[in-house]
């Protein structure tokens, strides 16, 4: 081991604090790559593999009835591999602890064979017997939320005729990994199951033999989707065909995918701000480092040491943090991955886990840090270059204290010793406080960005149930109604308000870009159910045309006065070119809003409702629901109050899960960069403290010229960091918006003030680490050092 390889280990050991900060940092930045990263492959490999072992179909096609024939010749279509075509339909579930009837969707399974698409994984029981009707497979999430076991008997409503059913088993399919209830947005294992039963059974209760209304195939390697596509509408047109759609398209799969690309995205664009943060931490204390040891720089090069040899010894001890740093992240990435693998095979029911890790982050993690850290250290090594032999062991010439200003005269005649010794080194040395100042406010804005994002979350859930949905029921029909409906339902006991709804599912076109969802038909002044933009107006709906989310509107490439094509995917199916009359920016979703009366005409069915939205008497509520359940034209009922819960789910699950990780990571850096600080000021004056000590300064004393610094610093630090944080937050707020809702910005004083605390707390602890080791140090030693 060389000289200089010995001062480098001792270095190392004199900095450690610094070192371990700095290399935290990095191993936050590194962490969060790796974690990341290895959830996105282990979810994608996850999904794959679900996917081809239960043979999950490519396209969906619906139809209003079919015969068994024609699924010959959707097989016989160029680029289709295989066919499955099955019995599926809305049910009532009759639970005896709720007096609301809960959603269910039925689906058949073929008689004495296995599905050839969409297979089941049993989890508990059995599979059914196909010559017991009776006998159905339930949704384990369901079973599970409403303490449903095999051996236990249920009673269902399927075409409005009431059955007892006995649950032999429980399964998961990969077609119901996200699970809705037809209207709703958001998944309630609770309120919405899946029931399986034979094709003969399933059938016989929908009036189905030798038929099916649902079509599954499979593509061949090579395929065109599109062609498929068009080939399979074309031949289910005239039996009722709602249009084929893709894989790509469907529920429970789009939204998996679409938690998977957040997380994609964030594992992208997070772990470079903690990395540029350490890069910039590495500059300070190395530059910090030459200039204390110009000197040792000198007496080096003086011996003979080359400008290369003595620039790379300052290197290696960039790169030991950077390296130590670095592997440590990879390690805590591992355990983080595991530990949150297990949240998201939860969340999205995967009944197998695929664990791996992906090389490459471990590479770019490594690689990306080693780069990031030696970017802030090559500017540093222009200095040692640049340094002569005589010049280094010159002392730098002392700061001038003298001239303090008017202002500083003036606070000269008030202030005691130490204090006047705090001014004059924030007055005189303003470059090296700049640096102090930006990486504490650096800090202090992550803690900012977070907190905002937490109130966003919270806000979300506010203005969404309390703001935009004032109802207490909201009660969707098995099919469009008769306005008459509304009158029944408003002259119900205990009924308060009834406010009309349509929504009509519909494919959106405009060019080449299109959109599956749905057009919302409200009433002209909506009170239980408003359209409200982000400044809580309501959205105006006209009289013509269509009012699109800015969401939606980026998605199709529209502005408005642009003309969309519309393909209604319900009843008669016909095809609008609707107006784009406004954009908004929606609190949830990806919404296209109407005036109700207005869609109607374009749909030349005049007063007919999908649903409705209640308020109701709560004394009353029992005999309401029990009502609503007899009504035959009653497709599902769901309570206000468990679409918050199940909304509050997802945002605290999955993805949104993951901004309680940054949030615990951003108070860590914060803590770093404020140690950090306080570490750098003490390795400077460490001599100058110890010379105050000698000449009677008390430790209480001598550590104020230390610490009043670091306060100063850190007020001022604050100010500047809730200005970053403001912006930094809607960058924060835009990386988790996705289409089923989106995060605002909210900038709440707390917010601000509980950033603050932190910083502060941050502040105080590393004062109270670092004046422990002022009131340890070794006057003797210090003083040993050559001016």
């Amino acid at each position: 081991m060389t000289p200089l390889d010995h001062k480098l280990l001792r270095d190392l050991w004199r900095m450690k604090g610094q070192a371990a900060a700095i290399g935290m940092v990095i191993a936050v930045g590194v962490m969060m790559l790796v974690m990341m990263t290895g959830l996105v492959t282990s979810l994608d490999e996850t999904k794959r593999a679900y996917y081809e072992r239960y043979r999950l179909a490519d396209v969906f096609a619906s139809v209003s009835r079919a015969p068994d024939s024609l699924l010959g010749r959707l097989a016989g279509i160029a680029g289709v591999a295989s066919v499955e075509g099955r019995v599926q339909g809305g049910a009532l579930i009759d639970l005896p602890d709720s007096a609301l009837p809960v959603q269910a969707q039925a689906v058949s399974l073929p008689d004495r064979r296995d599905p050839r698409l969409n297979a089941v994984y049993l989890t508990d029981g059995r599979m059914i017997d196909n010559d017991k009707s009776d006998e159905i497979l339930l949704l384990q999430a369901f079973a599970d939320a409403n303490s449903l076991r095999p051996g236990d008997s249920l009673t269902a409503t399927m075409n409005g005729a009431r059955r007892k059913f006995h649950i032999v088993g429980l399964a998961q399919s990969p077609e119901f990994l996200y699970t809705t209830a037809p209207g709703e947005l958001l998944p309630d294992d609770a309120r919405f199951g899946v029931i399986w039963m034979s094709n003969s059974a399933l059938a016989a209760a929908y009036d189905m033999q030798g038929a099916f209304n649902e079509a599954l195939l499979s593509l061949a390697h090579g395929a065109s989707e599109p062609a498929v596509l068009d080939a399979v509408d074309r031949l289910l047109d005239s039996y009722g065909g709602t249009g084929a759609y893709p894989l790509s398209e469907q529920t429970s799969n789009r939204f998996v995918s679409e938690e998977t690309n957040g997380l994609r995205a964030a594992a992208t664009g997070v772990p470079p701000i903690f990395l540029a943060v350490a890069a910039f931490l590495l500059y300070i204390v190395i530059s910090r480092m030459v200039q204390s040891e110009r000197s040792q720089i000198g007496l080096m090069k003086a011996f003979g040491y080359t400008n290369a040899e003595v620039g790379a010894h300052y290197f290696k001890l960039v790169l030991a943090i950077a390296i130590g740093g670095a592997l440590l992240g990879c390690l805590m990435g591992i355990a983080g991955g595991r530990a949150m693998i297990q949240v998201y095979t939860a969340y999205f029911k995967f009944p197998f886990l695929v664990f791996q890790l992906e090389p490459s982050s471990f590479v770019i993690g490594v690689g990306v840090s080693i780069l990031s850290a030696s970017a802030g250290g090559l500017f540093v090594l222009r200095q040692v270059f640049t340094l002569t032999p005589a010049s280094a062991m010159r002392p730098p010439a002392p700061p001038d204290f003298s001239r303090t200003g008017r202002i500083g005269r003036s606070l000269n005649r008030i202030l005691d010793q130490p204090s006047r010794m705090v001014l004059r080194r924030i007055t005189r040395q303003p470059g090296r406080m700049a640096g102090s100042v930006i990486g504490i406010a650096a800090g202090m804005a992550l803690s900012v960005a977070m907190l905002t994002l937490f109130e966003g979350f919270n806000r979300t859930i506010d203005l969404t149930f309390n703001v935009v949905d004032r109802s207490d029921v909201t009660v969707s029909f098995t099919h469009a109604a008769p306005d008459t409906t509304i009158y029944e339902l408003k002259r119900l006991p205990g009924v308060l308000l009834v406010e009309p709804v349509r929504i009509v599912p519909a494919v959106l076109h405009s060019g080449l870009y299109s959109y599956r969802g749905a057009i919302n038909g409200l009433t002209q002044a909506p009170r239980l159910n408003r359209a409200i933009d982000q400044g809580l107006a309501p959205i105006p709906l006209p009289k013509e045309g269509v009012t699109l989310a800015s969401a939606l509107a980026d998605i199709l490439h529209v502005r408005a006065g642009d003309t969309l094509t519309v393909e209604v995917r319900q009843g008669r199916q016909p095809v609008l070119k609707l107006p784009v009359a406004g954009i908004a920016t929606s609190l949830l979703g990806s919404p296209a809003y109407m005036n109700l009366t207005a869609l109607n005409r374009a749909l030349r069915e005049p007063n007919r409702v999908s649903g409705a939205y209640l308020s109701i008497d709560s004394n009353q509520s029992e005999a309401i629901y029990q009502t609503l359940q007899d009504m035959p034209s009653v497709a599902g009922v769901s309570l206000k109050a468990d679409a918050r819960n199940a909304f509050r789910t997802v945002m605290n699950q999955g993805a949104g899960a993951i901004r309680y990780v940054m949030g615990a990571v951003a108070f860590i850096i914060t803590f770093g960069i404020v140690y950090n600080a306080a570490r750098i000021a003490y390795a400077e004056r460490e001599r100058d403290l110890a010379s105050l000590r000698v000449i009677g300064f008390t430790k209480g004393e001598a550590a104020f010229v230390l610490l009043g610094e670091l306060g100063i610093v850190t007020l001022i630090a604050i100010p500047l960091g809730s200005m970053l944080g403001y912006y930094i937050s809607f960058g924060v707020a835009a990386g988790f918006s996705t289409d089923l809702y989106q995060i605002p910005a909210v900038f709440h004083p707390s917010s601000y003030g509980t950033a603050a605390v932190v910083v502060i707390g941050a502040a105080v602890a590393s004062g109270w680490l670092v004046k422990r080791d002022i009131d340890r140090a070794d006057l003797i030693s210090a003083l040993k050092t050559r001016d």
